[in-house]
């Protein structure tokens, strides 16, 4: 039996990445999977036991690229923390084009469907959440010192606003097929955003 080469087990990661968009978690199956990353399924299994295992192996892959995708990001460069912070707003937006499934989160799929079933799954999903919201916390506290303006609320709740927010845009662009509702959601969080921040009235 020819020997199940390393550049499979990438292929095959992100194989699962772009049919569990498309698909879902629940349907999506390893012939599927095989089948867009171009190999056999005696490839698929020298290198994972199961779909749970590939789909942990893909979860990693994908909390690490976002995290290196939003650290590297231009809107870094703005001066204000409060610009950087609707910078990333923009970015997100930004990305809503073209196919949904190519834009839409891995991650938040995943949970829609696993949460109750796929407990392990769901906890490496909601890790790269988490990695998501601590970055977003950091840079709204330092908007919000940098502008002085403080309310009843927690730079950690405003994160967690925003997720929700940004996963709900993908929820309505997948049930219209199209990302106008989307954009316009995340048009609304920038202008919260930087009426919370910079505009309204210190609490």
């Amino acid at each position: 039996m020819p020997r199940a080469r390393p550049e499979s087990r990438d292929k095959l990661i992100g194989a699962t990445i772009g049919v569990v968009r498309a698909k879902g978690y629940n349907a999506t199956r390893v012939e599927d999977i095989c089948a867009a990353a171009g190999v056999t399924k005696g490839s698929f299994f020298h290198h994972f036991p199961s779909k749970d295992a590939l789909a942990l192996a893909a979860t990693a892959a994908w909390n690490e690229a976002a995290a290196r995708l939003f650290a590297e990001a231009d809107f870094h460069e703005a001066p204000d923390p409060l610009d950087r912070l609707i910078g990333y707003v923009a970015f997100r937006k930004a990305a809503m084009a073209g196919d949904l499934t190519g834009c839409t989160c891995f991650a938040g799929t995943v949970i829609q469907e696993t949460y109750l079933t796929h407990p392990e799954l769901t906890a490496a999903c909601e890790r790269g959440i988490d990695m998501l919201t601590a970055m977003l916390t950091a840079w709204i506290e330092a908007a919000v010192a940098h502008h002085g303006r403080r309310g009843d609320w927690s730079a950690a709740s405003l994160a967690q606003h925003m997720q929700a927010v940004v996963q709900g845009s993908f929820v309505l662009a997948k049930a219209s097929g199209d990302w106008s509702a989307a954009r316009a959601a995340l048009d609304h969080l920038a202008r919260y955003v930087d009426m919370l921040i910079r505009r309204s009235p210190g609490a």
